[in-house]
């Protein structure tokens, strides 16, 4: 079997989102790919993109445009997660304004400054008042599914301009080294060739 693509998931694909994603992917070396907003796109074609990027780690857009329940995004994340080709390093969960409609269990978050959190944030990266829960409108099923972290976040892109992409989107940035950090990927060889220190 070919080597198992290392994926991380964002569950968000307005353009916004799509510019300041890009630019981390570059800043750590890998590739992004969004899939619209609604995505569009079956599972099968998504992982056929997903084999094809250029470098890992691939960071994978999808998102429902607020469509409650399972929309197409869900289905996505539900599909990848369980295919055999593709290594989720873990998932960026992303606030929205819905309330009380579509949340999800969080690991951590990354607040609007930068900061880790216990909390749940908003939209614009504020923290909330419940430990461990996010509100999110591409979040429905991520509890259901076998994924080793997942980050809350803010509205990727945006957070009051302090995520712009212009600015190097410091606040995904942040969300994504995490990942990377905690999952291993920045082992050896990984780590060599995206830290100067080293």
């Amino acid at each position: 079997m070919e080597k198992r693509r290392k994926v991380i998931l964002i569950t968000d694909g307005d353009e916004y989102a799509r510019r300041a994603v890009e630019v981390v992917a570059t800043e750590v070396g890998g590739s992004c790919m969004t899939f619209g907003n609604p995505s569009n796109h079956t599972g099968p074609e998504v992982i056929n993109s997903i084999k094809k990027a250029k470098n890992d780690p691939v960071l994978v857009m999808v998102d429902d445009s607020g469509f409650i329940g399972e929309g197409a995004g869900e289905t996505i994340l539900r599909y990848i997660a369980a295919h055999e080709e593709v290594e989720i390093l873990g998932v960026i969960a992303v606030a929205s304004k819905s309330r009380r409609e579509e949340w999800t269990r969080i690991d951590v978050s990354i607040d609007q400054d930068g900061e880790l959190t216990p909390y749940g944030v908003d939209k614009y990266g504020v923290p909330e008042y419940e430990i461990g829960r996010l509100n999110g409108d591409t979040v429905y099923n991520l509890d259901e599914l076998d994924l080793p972290l997942v980050v809350g976040i803010g509205d990727i892109g945006k957070m009051g301009k302090k995520d712009a992409y212009d600015k190097g989107a410091p606040i995904t940035k942040i969300a994504v080294e995490y990942i990377l950090e905690r999952s291993g990927f920045y082992h050896g060889k990984a780590k060599k060739q995206h830290d100067p220190d080293i």
